[in-house]
């Protein structure tokens, strides 16, 4: 696939490996400024499961700080 898009490129190595990056930079900035942004909604990053935590040595949620 690499390899493909190597000999597509026009130019010598210099001007390919140059394409090549700022092809790299614009499909970078196009998931981050358009479907990153656009498909953030429908991913669950603000439904957080996550059980109360407990410590070692307690009982019924007590935290055992600042008791004698």
């Amino acid at each position: 696939m690499y390899a493909a898009l190597w000999r597509i490129l026009p130019g010598p190595t210099a001007v390919k490996a140059l394409i090549a990056v700022a092809l790299f930079v614009g499909v970078v900035l196009i998931l981050f400024l358009v479907v990153f942004p656009e498909v953030e909604p429908l991913l669950p990053f603000d439904q957080i499961t996550l059980e109360p935590e407990q410590t070692a040595g307690t009982v019924g949620g007590e935290s055992g700080v600042g008791e004698p």
